[in-house]
């Protein structure tokens, strides 16, 4: 019987996945600070990518967007990120869950990440995400992150020191 091993290169990949969380989380507080801005890489066809029919057709397999100077709403999920981008002069909601990104980079700082994509999301299915019902599609994420266990925060773990210079 051979031995289970440890998945590292999944969790490596779930850590850095944490990066684009928290970074785009940083953004909803403070919003961009100097020349920094992000390019995201997704598969577009990924579980739970909620795209308006047009960027589907024009994208078929992947699509990159940039979060710089023209973006609202940016709203930041455990699973996943909400965003509003300007297409053809009319804004458009973009629903992009964390594992679909397949690359992520601050070229301001050149900083790059890529990733797999993660294919055994346990969201929820494809027929119950359209483009108009993201509200529909948080409240189903909300309602399944509380059911499935805690979060904790490692901070609590962590060695506080005080750092003066």
């Amino acid at each position: 019987m051979a031995e289970q091993q440890f998945p590292y290169d999944m969790m490596v990949q779930e850590a850095l996945r944490g990066v684009v969380r928290q970074s785009l989380t940083q953004v909803c507080k403070d919003g961009f600070r100097g020349e920094h801005h992000f390019y995201i890489t997704f598969k577009t066809q990924a579980p739970n990518v909620a795209l308006p029919d047009f960027l589907h057709q024009q994208y078929p397999q992947e699509m990159t967007i940039v979060l710089q100077h023209q973006f609202w709403n940016l709203q930041v999920n455990e699973e996943y990120f909400e965003v509003e981008l300007s297409f053809n002069d009319k804004r458009e909601n973009l629903v992009i869950p964390f594992g679909a990104i397949t690359g992520f980079a601050d070229p301001s700082v050149k900083f790059e990440l890529q990733f797999d994509e993660v294919t055994n999301t346990e969201l929820i299915s494809d027929e119950e995400i359209s483009a108009n019902e993201t509200t529909t599609m948080t409240k189903k994420l909300t309602d399944k992150s509380e059911k499935s266990g805690e979060v904790v925060s490692l901070d609590q773990f962590r060695k506080k020191t005080d750092r003066k210079t």
